[in-house]
């Protein structure tokens, strides 16, 4: 049975989510349909256009995606302390670009006075609509409704585009992060839709390195940080070139069941990408089929459990196995 999306997100644990959604019709979501012969690669880019505006949106960071033929891969970060700080005006603003809101909220953006009544109702759909700018569901939700109502248009149907509900997997820590997203980049590769990673397309790699090349980090992703420390500013607990480089290495590996790796003659990644030292001080592969829940180090899992209420803690022998 499924579990219900309110136990498996506990911001008190993790603020990081692995989010996977997938097309429900033979044909392809993106890329060509090997049973019509009919390209729909532009489709990839409706998903790529939609994930960044929504995280502008949203206090919602997104930290990888991959956008393949038939499904989505999102690694998201929900910065709900955001969404606190966020005052009334600044709350309505972000929803109003996301729905029409209410007669209420659209006569406080008028600058028309509210009375007793109106303003009692207008603080709860304010606490509403903070609450959904730190949702996942509430983001997916968006994300999937457009492309979904485009797709359908385009093909002339109605109906279901996508899966019921789009999976998903809690990680619980910096290792746990770090394999999840080096898997959600290199999937055009092991899908061999692409040879190295600045050549994926549409995925968050190729957006970091085309930053890199100019000393900067991507603006529409969340950051680097660097290594874990006392005063930790928000952002990846980890170094951009240790990433890339981890993604470069894990890409290189052969794997029996996948038909793509970065192939030896290619040289390492920051010589091809020709960076310099400079600009960088400026500066993993079976994942969804050895993990179903939450993803991290078994002590992660006993907090997580606890404040979910769940007496069952699913993982726990590939994360005692992988990640110990």
């Amino acid at each position: 049975m499924a579990i219900a999306r309110k136990r498996q997100i506990s911001l008190v644990d993790t603020k990081y989510y692995h989010c996977i959604s997938r097309c429900v019709r033979q044909a392809f979501l993106c890329g060509e349909d090997c049973f019509t012969g009919k390209s729909y690669e532009h489709r990839r880019g409706w998903v790529e256009e939609k994930l960044l505006s929504l995280a502008k949106v949203f206090c919602i960071d997104v930290c990888a995606y991959a956008v393949m033929s038939n499904h989505t891969h999102l690694v998201l970060y929900v910065d709900d302390k955001k969404a606190k700080r966020l005052n009334d005006k600044a709350i309505i603003i972000r929803w109003h670009k996301l729905c029409k809101g209410t007669l209420l909220t659209q006569k406080y953006m008028q600058g028309e006075k509210l009375s007793k009544t109106e303003r009692m109702f207008f603080n709860q759909t304010v606490e509403q609509y903070r609450e959904r700018l730190a949702s996942i569901s509430w983001f997916m939700r968006l994300l999937n409704e457009d492309i979904a109502r485009k797709a359908n248009k385009e093909d002339g149907c109605t109906g279901r585009f996508w899966e019921g509900r789009f999976k998903s997997h809690a990680l619980l820590d910096e290792a746990a992060i770090a394999a999840c997203m080096a898997y959600v980049d290199l999937n055009p590769i092991r899908a061999k839709m692409a040879n190295i990673p600045e050549e994926s397309a549409r995925t968050s790699v190729q957006k970091r390195i085309e930053s890199a090349k100019e000393g900067k980090q991507s603006k529409q992703l969340l950051r680097f940080a660097g290594m874990p420390r006392q005063q930790m500013a928000k952002g990846l607990p980890f170094e951009l070139k240790s990433y890339l480089e981890l993604v470069e290495l894990t890409g290189r590996c052969l794997r029996e069941d996948k038909r793509g790796h970065i192939e030896e003659a290619n040289l390492p990644l920051l010589d091809r990408i020709n960076i310099s030292p400079e600009n960088w001080l400026k500066l993993t592969t079976h994942f969804t089929r050895v993990f179903h829940g939450a993803v991290g180090r078994p002590s992660s899992h006993t907090s997580y459990c606890e404040n979910l209420n769940r007496k069952r803690r699913s993982n726990l022998s590939n994360c005692e196995k992988l990640l110990a």
